[in-house]
C-alpha cells in the first residue's frame, strides 16, 4: 500500500518522511553525498542508504545532521519517530546487536527464560523450535546465538550481570538431559570474573521489572541504551530520560535478588532435583 502524503505533500509514514527530509536538506543546500559524507566524517553510502529509506542510521547521525543543517532537534525528532514505529522491528533488533558488539558491559534481566548469552546448544534448539522454526533456518539461527556467546569468551570480554527470574530457573526443558547440561553450564560460567548471576526468588513477589525482559548496554563513553523485550517484539530504548527509568528499576530488582554466591547455591539446588537420565 502506498505510503500517505499530507497536505504538505509529504508522506506522513514516519521512516519515509525521515528519508525525505534528508534528502531535501542536502539538495537545498546544494551538497553531493560524497560532499556531506566528507563534512561529517561518515561513509557518504551512509548518507545514500538513509535517503532512499534503506535504513534510518543512528541517533548519533541525525544529531550530526541537525548541527550541519542548523536545525537543532529537528532530524533527530524525525529520526525517534521513524525508530519507533512498529513495523521497523528489524532494524532495531540489528542495531542492537551492533551496539551490544560495541558494549563495555551488560545488565541483563530475565522474566522467564534463559539470556541467549549463556544458553547451551540444547536450550537454544528447544527454544527455537518452540518458536516454529526448523530445518535449515533452525541450525542457522542456533549457529548464530551460539555464536554470540563467544562475546563473553573473549580476550577483553565485556562485564555481564544477569538476574534471573526463579521462573528461569523453573521451567525445565522436556529432555532432562540437556536441562542438566544446560544449568551445570551456567554455574560454570558464572565463575567466569566477568559474569555475574544473580537470581530473585518467587517470594519477593512483584517488583519494577516483573514483565519487563530487559537489557542494558553500557557503551565506550560512558553512554547507556536498553533492549526492552517480550516473546514477540522488542524496542531499543536510547533516550537518556527512559533509560536512566528503567535502570533505577534494574537497581531495585538487584537490592531484592540473592547474591551471586547464594544464586549458585540455589541453582546446584535446583540441579540436584533434575531427574537423572535411566540410560546412565
Amino acid at each position: 500500500m502506498p505510503a500517505r502524503t499530507a497536505v504538505t505533500g509529504r508522506s506522513t509514514d514516519p521512516r519515509r518522511r525521515f528519508a525525505e527530509e534528508l534528502r531535501l536538506m542536502r539538495t537545498q543546500r546544494g551538497e553531493s553525498l560524497r560532499q556531506l559524507g566528507k563534512a561529517l566524517g561518515w561513509d557518504s553510502s551512509l548518507f545514500g542508504k538513509m535517503e532512499r529509506g534503506q535504513t534510518i542510521g543512528s541517533p548519533e547521525v541525525a544529531e550530526a545532521l541537525d548541527t550541519h543543517y542548523g536545525t537543532p532537534g529537528l532530524l533527530l525528532a524525525l529520526w525517534e519517530l521513524a525508530a519507533a514505529d512498529p513495523t521497523q522491528f528489524k532494524e532495531r533488533y540489528r542495531r542492537y546487536m551492533f551496539l551490544e558488539s560495541q558494549a563495555v558491559s551488560l545488565w541483563h534481566y530475565a522474566v522467564s527464560v534463559l539470556p541467549g548469552l549463556l544458553q547451551t546448544e540444547g536450550y537454544a534448539r528447544a527454544l527455537l523450535t518452540a518458536g516454529g522454526l526448523s530445518g535449515n533456518e533452525l541450525t542457522r539461527q542456533v549457529d548464530a546465538r551460539i555464536g554470540r556467546c563467544q562475546v563473553l569468551h573473549a580476550d577483553n570480554p565485556p562485564q555481564f550481570r544477569t538476574i534471573l527470574s526463579e521462573a528461569v530457573l523453573r521451567t525445565p526443558l522436556g529432555d532432562a538431559t540437556e536441562w542438566r547440561k544446560q544449568l551445570e553450564h551456567l554455574v560454570a560460567t558464572g565463575e567466569r570474573p566477568n559474569i555475574t548471576v544473580q537470581a530473585v526468588q518467587f517470594d519477593v513477589g512483584p517488583h519494577a521489572l516483573s514483565n519487563t525482559d530487559t537489557m542494558f548496554l553500557r557503551l565506550p563513553g560512558g553512554r547507556t541504551a536498553a533492549w526492552v523485550e517480550t516473546g514477540y517484539s522488542g524496542e531499543l530504548v536510547q533516550e537518556s530520560e527512559s533509560v536512566e527509568r528503567l535502570q533505577h528499576a534494574y537497581d531495585a530488582v538487584r537490592d531484592l535478588a540473592l547474591s551471586p554466591a547464594d544464586t549458585r547455591k540455589f541453582i546446584i539446588q535446583t540441579l540436584e532435583e533434575v531427574p537423572c537420565d535411566p540410560s546412565t
